[in-house]
């Protein structure tokens, strides 16, 4: 979008400073991210009060009507529309709103393809490679939002990786809904040679010096070939989140996911064993309906037995329409927040453990930051294995990619110093 607007030269500043047009990308996984596109249109309003608002994105797609209500808002896109942003801001009023906030959202069918020529950050760029979701999961709306699910050719994306890697990019994410599901039939009938794995395989011998990680990824797809790919080649780093969503057996099927706590356990099981110095994590939720304290220790018991290094918590949010939203037996909101709480802290007694075991251990590190005016930052970038670092020499410049050795840890980071240049 940011792409299209520039092409139409709009100008994009900084995020503190005043804006004529804001694009609000919003999501709706849960109630808290509807409420936080709410809050950014209030808060991009007090910075220019006569600016114009457009809203697209999920919370869009699923609730225009309700976006369109919220305001100061000038403008509803639905997901099929928000590539013609540019078109749709050039048509609004300069010096006013419109009485009735126009609405445009139709039933979802596919973004075209687009190039895309690079992004802000000159380290790490994101190939879309599918999009949608055919899986109906009791507790989630995306696939309302998003569609059926659907794949990118696998010539545009692996042109999209070339392109990338001549701009410098030195790390490639594959990223998509229901990455594990990706099949472009659009060359050849075959699934078997269209598949996500079969794609990495080509990707695996691409020119070029850099790495490649996978998005969040579905148990079910984790099967000994995927594994085979990631061990096998220096091209994909050592790293796995997983949709693991939960460990009890009873609540993954009233969840209606794909695996079982066996299964489950097996596969994370499997890839530890194939794949070295792997870190693993997921995002889990907590207080599902109908969770008991016996299901929770489930999950609790999965995150410790898998060492969930970074787990990524969500406390359940009732989506309007979904079945579980119907359920009588709903955990209450404290008790949800309690639990997500402690399956925090072991995440972060997990990520402890795991940080002190690289101490002396080495690495790739691709710089992502550069020193603040302060002349510090967090981190300055992260391992194959995504584990931040804060080196404690001379910084390089963005986006180079050199050998580190871990020195110590700081908290969530580790501090290395520089083996070789790069």
């Amino acid at each position: 979008m940011a792409q299209r607007l520039a092409e139409d030269h709009w100008t994009v500043v900084d995020h503190r400073d005043a804006a004529d047009l804001y694009v609000i990308n919003s999501c709706t996984v849960t109630a808290e991210a509807d409420r936080q596109t709410r809050q950014a249109t209030r808060r991009v309003l007090r910075k220019n009060p006569s600016a114009q608002v457009i809203v697209t994105g999920c919370y869009a797609q699923n609730e225009p009507m309700e976006c369109a209500t919220i305001p100061g808002v000038s403008l509803v896109l639905g997901n099929d529309h928000k590539l013609a942003v540019a078109k749709a801001a050039r048509e609004l009023p300069r010096d006013s709103r419109p009485n009735q906030v126009p609405v445009r959202v139709d039933r979802l069918s596919s973004l075209p393809a687009a190039l895309l020529n690079g992004y802000e950050s000159r380290t790490r760029a994101f190939v879309q490679i599918q999009q949608g979701c055919d899986q109906s999961c009791t507790f989630c709306v995306i696939h309302r939002a998003r569609g059926q699910s659907r794949s990118f050719n696998r010539k545009s994306v692996l042109r999209q990786i070339h392109t990338f890697v001549d701009q410098g990019y030195r790390e490639i994410v594959l990223c998509g809904v229901d990455l594990g599901s990706y099949s472009d039939l659009s060359d050849d009938k075959r699934p078997e040679i269209n598949s996500l794995t079969h794609l990495m395989q080509e990707i695996a011998i691409l020119p070029g010096d850099f790495r490649v990680r996978l998005s969040s990824i579905d148990p079910v797809h984790i099967d000994d070939l995927l594994l085979s790919i990631l061990a096998e080649s220096d091209r994909f780093c050592p790293y796995l989140h997983i949709s693991l969503q939960s460990g009890s057996t009873l609540i993954l099927k009233r969840m209606k996911r794909r695996y079982d706590a066996v299964f489950l356990m097996e596969r994370l099981e499997a890839a530890r064993e194939r794949i070295e110095s792997l870190v693993l994590g997921a995002d889990v939720m907590a207080g599902f309906p109908t969770e008991t304290e016996s299901d929770f220790n489930c999950t609790l018991e999965v995150l410790k037995k898998a060492n969930i290094v970074y787990p990524h918590v969500f406390a359940y949010s009732a989506r309007p329409g979904t079945p579980a939203a119907r359920i009588p037996r709903q955990v209450p909101r404290d008790e949800r927040r309690r639990r997500a709480s402690e399956l925090r802290q072991v995440g972060q007694h997990l990520r402890a453990e795991a940080l002190a075991s690289m101490i002396s251990n080495t690495g790739y590190l691709l710089i992502e930051r550069a020193p603040g005016l302060s002349g510090s930052v967090i981190y300055h970038g992260r391992l194959e294995n995504y584990m931040p670092v804060r080196l404690t020499s001379p910084i390089p410049p963005v986006g180079a990619l050199l050998e580190v050795m871990v020195t110590g840890v700081d908290g969530d980071v580790l501090i290395a110093e520089p083996l070789s240049p790069d």
